[in-house]
């Protein structure tokens, strides 16, 4: 029977950790444990069969960091260690007489372009690899686990989705604050798993069942695919030389006899064992399922911020359109990303929801031009796009490298266009603006739109795609050419919402070939929010449009206490033309924004007036503090954190160049090792580490990933280096770690050594004698400023 045709009638339990259960094998220190697949394959055996006598439905195969960016440097071909773990595990299963097995897929350990150097398709590529050996060597599902950057995931989920037709489960491991490292949370990477089409989704490892039962409570609310929960044992610690969890079996199994209530498919991760598997499914097996019910929700993403709609009225910002925009156009055509950074920027600021992304200018390829500004753009923004247009070649590669779920306009009722869009939305998952139009045009009635959108309706649904995600386009025509134009809009939207649908609206339209368009807009405006429109494409930098929607939230009930009104009108004072108000200044405010090219100018500048240390102690690093701060409040996440220290690192590269032509000596820096430790193929958080540090003028040695306790401990005392940083995201590489710690204290005793990494907690840090824990790069950036009083 199918995995899924099973799931539809009982609960499925995976097995537990591999890991830990080779370490109490003998796997050394920062060896790789899928090499034991052609090493040791009657120990991998023994642990399948150790987890399928335990219980469990589904083994995973040894797997996890089997891809071509990990074994790159070693003899042993990928396919041929895929192709041995797969076998391995049906030998198990056939041995058991039950059981399915699945192609364990972990992340790469590279941080993805724009802020790191793996660029999408190739981590896609690296991915189908792996997908193509599994498959052909017959795994019965594909388990995408362990992931921590959502953009990462969709690279992972579009492999599986586009060299297999096999079941996928996809689950992302949060902080203790319920985020990934690059800043989703669980509603936003719900509607990204969901959008793509992936059969069960959830969270596994990094926190043990109990902190990790809030989360799922939230994605339950969320989720309209079956759940998947696979915790660690608890938090890890060091007793003796040997990782240790610290919850037992029976604690397990209780805990996760709270989270059976939310999710259908459960298992272990980091430090569980076959007897937590068979623990928990005593506990755990005659629980009844929850309940799966389709959601009605209306939701699409960027990266780390989900909005839905339905809640209230959403404004999407119209700013980045270059029709009647001369300015645009010519940034468009030129490139010029600077100005496209200032329409975002300004928009986000002025408080729109959405972006609204159009670059269609004659004469560009569009393709190339779109899939580059929604990039960039994303670099600097963390509000979710629309991406617009009618090129179906430029509307495939943005949805393709876009960062979340997206909102496509648009799709109309010709049968052409429909078959051309649709299953775009259906591959890449996706919100669609529908225009109440088809091959015959505009209808002068609203029965005659509203019999579109039932039309577009019925359609997508062809597609599998949901009514939820269609917004209705009413289409709001200029009242200087029809009377009635405006009344049959409105119309139009309150017969939609009464239907339960939702809708959107271009609001300037309405004033077309009229004076004074803004007051107009904004009347029909505050019309359409009365008719229950559920979103707004204007321009937010309009006083007139912002306060009637400031306006009508109060008057609807939806701004409790009028809160966000107050706030934003308490202290409003009106400036008197010509008048500016005062600002932080030009480089210090590119630098908080990321806009590298533009950081790079203003440090020019500024070098006419100021000196070298002057713009380093003033600007810079008072910049740099301020994203951290941010950073560590949860008010701005690790891409835009990345974004900001390029801006910073391309304005020092100008002082620096500055100071040569004066025969000016830097002050050098502290000197800083860095490294992620021996077996351990994962640095995107010392790379991240590594960009700050150089940015606040440490002098950084980056000594790669796979690195054995000796090169250290000789880097260290070769540099003469103050600090260690290392990292650490599996556990099988802790013991590396503690080892390389011991070395140190050994040969450096005055060397200071702090570590990070997702399987870490400072009292484990402390257990294997690390001088600090850090939870993120910039509690890193701060100890080491704080001894070594740089």
């Amino acid at each position: 029977m199918d995995i899924l045709e099973k799931l539809k009638t009982c609960r499925i339990f995976f097995d537990g950790g591999m890991g830990s259960m080779l370490q109490a094998r003998g796997l050394e220190p920062g060896e790789f444990p899928e090499t034991w697949n052609l090493r040791h394959p009657d120990m991998i055996e023994a642990i399948h069969l150790e987890y399928l006598m335990a219980g469990a439905d589904v083994i995973s195969a040894n797997t996890f960091g089997a891809n071509g960016l990990k074994y790159k440097e070693e003899t042993v071909c990928v396919e041929t260690i895929i192709t041995e773990a797969v076998r391995i595990a049906k030998k198990a299963v056939q041995k058991a007489g039950h059981g399915y097995v699945a192609l364990d897929i972990g992340p790469t350990g590279s941080l993805l372009a724009p802020y790191g150097t793996l660029e999408f398709e190739a981590c896609c590529n690296v991915y189908k690899e792996v997908v193509r050996a599994g498959v052909s060597a017959g795994a019965d599902l594909i388990l995408i686990e362990t992931m921590g950057d959502s953009y990462e995931l969709k690279a992972a989920v579009l492999a599986a989705k586009e060299e297999s037709d096999l079941p996928v489960f996809a689950t992302v491991t949060l902080d203790a604050h319920g985020k990934m490292l690059t800043g989703g949370d669980v509603e936003s990477v719900t509607a990204l798993l969901e959008g793509l089409g992936v059969d069960v989704i959830g969270l596994n490892c990094g926190l043990g069942p109990v902190q990790l039962l809030p989360f799922v409570k939230k994605m339950a609310e969320a989720a309209s695919v079956p759940i998947m929960v696979s915790p660690n044992a608890g938090l890890p610690r060091d007793v003796r030389g040997e990782t240790v969890y610290d919850i037992d079996a029976d604690e397990f199994s209780l805990a996760m006899e709270k989270i059976a209530g939310y999710a259908s498919v459960l298992g272990g991760c980091c430090g569980t064992t076959p007897e937590y598997i068979r623990k928990m499914i005593e506990v755990c097996g005659e629980i009844p399922m929850p309940l799966v019910e389709k959601k009605n929700r209306t939701v699409i993403t960027s990266y780390s911020r989900a909005v839905e709609f339905g809640n209230r009225p959403i404004i999407i910002g119209e700013r980045i359109n270059p029709t009647g925009k001369p300015r645009l156009k010519q940034a468009l055509k030129e490139r010029d990303m600077s100005y496209l950074f200032y329409l975002a920027v300004s928009q986000q600021e002025s408080r729109a929801d959405v972006l609204d992304v159009n670059v269609g200018v004659p004469g560009i390829d569009e393709s190339l031009v779109m899939t580059e500004v929604i990039r960039e753009l994303q670099g600097v923004t963390d509000l979710p796009l629309q991406i617009d247009t009618s090129d179906m070649a430029a509307l495939e590669c943005a949805m393709r490298i876009y960062n979340g779920k997206p909102m496509v306009n648009s799709v109309n009722g010709d049968p052409e266009v429909m078959d051309a869009v649709f299953p775009l939305i259906k591959k890449y998952g996706g919100v669609v603006v529908a225009l109440c139009l088809d091959e015959n045009g505009i209808p002068d009635t609203a029965e005659g739109r509203i019999k579109i959108a039932h039309k577009i309706y019925a359609r997508a649904e062809e597609f599998g795609i949901d009514k939820k995600d269609i917004l209705v386009d009413a289409l709001c025509m200029a009242v200087s050419s029809d009377k009635n134009a405006a009344q049959t809009t409105l119309e139009t939207v309150r017969k939609i919402r009464d239907e339960g649908g939702k809708t959107i609206l271009g609001i300037s339209n309405v004033s077309f070939g009229l004076p004074a368009r803004e007051r107009l807009n904004a009347a029909f405006f505050m019309m359409a929010l009365q008719e229950g429109l559920s979103a707004g494409i204007v321009n937010p930098n309009s006083e007139a449009m912002m306060t009637v929607y400031d306006s009508f939230l109060v008057l609807s009930a939806r701004d409790v206490n009028c809160e966000k009104y107050i706030d934003t009108y308490a202290k409003k004072t009106d400036i008197m033309p010509g008048m500016v108000e005062t600002e932080e200044s030009a480089l210090r405010k590119y630098v908080c924004k990321g806009f590298v090219k533009e950081a790079a100018g203003s440090a020019k500048t500024l070098l006419s007036s100021k000196t070298p240390m002057e713009i380093i102690d003033q600007e810079l690093i008072p910049a740099l503090d301020e994203v951290g701060k941010r950073f560590e409040a949860g008010t701005l996440y690790l891409p835009q954190l990345l974004m900001s220290a390029e801006a910073a690192k391309s304005a020092f590269a100008v002082i620096k160049e500055h100071m040569k032509t004066l025969e000016l000596e830097q002050k050098k820096g502290e000197t800083v090792i860095l490294a992620s430790v021996k077996g351990d193929i994962h640095d995107i958080g010392k790379n991240i580490v590594k960009v700050l540090l150089e940015n606040y003028g440490f002098e950084v040695i980056d000594l790669g990933r796979d690195v054995p306790p000796e090169k250290i401990v000789d880097a260290v005392v070769k540099e003469h280096a103050k600090a260690v940083g290392l990292s650490a995201l599996m556990t099988t590489t802790v013991p590396a770690m503690e080892e390389t710690i011991r070395l140190l204290k050994r040969t450096a005793p005055s060397v200071k050594v702090a570590v990070g990494g997702a399987v870490l907690t400072k009292e484990y840090a402390d257990s294997i004698g690390a001088d600090a824990y850090c939870k993120d790069a910039m509690a890193t950036v701060n100890y080491l400023l704080d001894i070594t009083n740089w």
